[in-house]
């Protein structure tokens, strides 16, 4: 299998989507450099965009049809400016003018070329989309499908994986695998990742850019424990984040969000309010994520405040004098465990429901935190299991398409689970377990593969159908 980099499974991007905003924009930007790399930017007249699938049916929720949008105007979703998510759709819209590659001016009309096929789907994956690029004749002169198949990764029909793979001293595939190597190494499980992640980066580019990613998962809960308002799409849903954290946090001063660390992590706090912070920290950053902010895929958008959840209860309650090497130790663990999901079933709501999502992140959270506990590599993959096995069957039913209801708060939930995991975990002998990881990732993918259509990201059954809101264009 195509190796997988902690950097696969961590990715900086934009909500509120993994599969349908970041990867549709990842697809949109390699349409593009696929038109520069043929020569065919000046030629290019008009574009069309096709979304098939679940892209279709909850992409306007998903804003797909943004993303496409800002990847076709040459945007890096890592590095564009927050106000530009919103302000460039809305150029485009009033001026019927996109610039393509950012460089070139060419008629585009989103609600007439973005088209949503709502009774079609692609057959390699449910999150398909075509673009399509016409000379000035009207001719097309360039055509690419691709499949956004979850945790912003894209596939191109066609493509064949590994051609081009980077060989690793530990390639593994399952957890089985993952512990020979640690007991082969006597190393733990962040130690074993470590010397496969030298196969892409130096260790201090490994240490830099995990450091990065927990920065912008932190400012993240940050800012969504500071930003009151409705969210976007229809429903008003009210932040709650801001509001449970000023019952918190007291009165407690501090300048950012580093200050804003040390602040809870000088304070006692009972059980009932430790909780509440957690839960706070999750739903801070799923809503942020719902209004298209700035945010880690963990493995997947809609999942994104769990892992930062859980890190930030270990760094502030669980081991508060953790340093930046626990954070790197916690992050390269966790996108081990992630990674062995994706290879033995899937991170992608669309083929598995939200077990694919709040499940695989709750495991690869469970197993980082319980390591970070000095737990054992048994313990840890122990850990996985048992998050996973009790988020299995877990659907996926977005009221109106948008990831909101039920999926902030899913997300606390998650890292509730993730920390009872991983207590439970390192209290236990793993050689007394009935259930493996491997056992657990494949039920998962056999309850995926037997789960109705409706239940994956369709907003066709579940509270998607049953709760009576009417959203807006969606």
């Amino acid at each position: 299998m195509e190796p997988i980099s902690a950097f696969d499974m961590l990715k900086i991007g934009v909500g509120p989507s993994s599969s349908h905003t970041l990867g549709p924009w990842r697809a949109a930007e390699r349409f593009v450099n696929e038109i520069k790399a043929a020569g065919l930017l000046d030629q290019t007249a008009t574009l069309a965009v096709h979304l098939y699938g679940s892209l279709a049916l909850t992409g306007k929720g998903h804003g797909t049809d943004i993303a496409v949008q800002l990847g076709l105007c040459g945007q890096d979703p890592e590095f564009i400016p927050i106000e530009d998510v919103s302000a460039i759709p809305e150029r485009i819209k009033n001026e019927q003018s996109l610039l393509f590659a950012g460089v070139r001016a060419i008629p585009f009309n989103p609600g007439q070329d973005i088209l949503f096929h709502n009774s079609e789907s692609l057959p390699f994956h449910a999150n398909g989309l075509i673009f399509q690029a016409y000379d000035g004749k009207s001719q097309l002169i360039h055509e690419a499908v691709f499949y956004s198949v979850g945790g912003g990764f894209v596939v191109k029909e066609g493509e064949e994986l590994g051609q081009n793979s980077v060989r690793l001293p530990h390639p593994i595939v399952t957890g089985d695998e993952l512990m020979q190597y640690c007991l082969h190494e006597n190393t733990s499980i962040w130690e074993l990742v470590l010397e496969n992640e030298k196969a892409w980066r130096s260790p201090a580019e490994v240490k830099s850019g995990l450091l990065r990613i927990w920065s912008v998962m932190k400012d993240c809960i940050y800012r969504g424990c500071h930003q009151n308002g409705i969210l976007p799409g229809g429903l008003d849903v009210v932040r709650r984040a801001p509001s449970m954290h000023k019952k918190l946090i007291g009165q407690r001063a501090y300048r950012n969000a580093d200050e804003w660390i040390a602040a809870i992590r000088s304070a006692p706090y009972s059980f009932p309010e430790v909780s509440r912070w957690i839960s706070c920290f999750a739903i801070a950053v799923n809503e942020e994520n719902a209004n298209f902010g700035r945010i880690v895929t963990a493995p997947t958008n809609g999942s994104a405040g769990v892992i930062p959840a859980v890190l930030a209860y270990y760094i502030c309650f669980a081991k508060p004098e953790a340093t930046d090497d626990d954070i790197v130790k916690f992050l390269l663990a966790a996108a081990e465990i992630g990674s062995i999901f994706k290879k033995g079933a899937t991170i992608s709501a669309a083929m598995g429901g939200c077990q694919a999502e709040i499940g695989v992140s709750s495991a690869m959270a469970a197993a980082a935190l319980c390591e970070g506990l000095g737990g054992s590599v048994g313990q840890s993959l122990m850990a996985a299991e048992i998050a996973m096995e009790h988020h299995l069957g877990l659907t996926c039913d977005p009221i109106g398409g948008l990831v909101q209801i039920p999926c902030i708060e899913r997300n606390s939930m998650g890292a509730i689970k993730a920390i009872t995991a991983a207590n439970l975990a390192v209290e236990s002998d793993p050689s007394n377990a009935k259930v493996s990881l491997d056992s657990v990732i494949k039920t998962m993918w056999e309850t995926s593969k037997d789960m109705n259509t409706k239940y994956k990201e369709t907003s066709l059954g579940g509270l998607a159908v049953h709760i009576s809101i009417v959203v807006p264009e969606c």
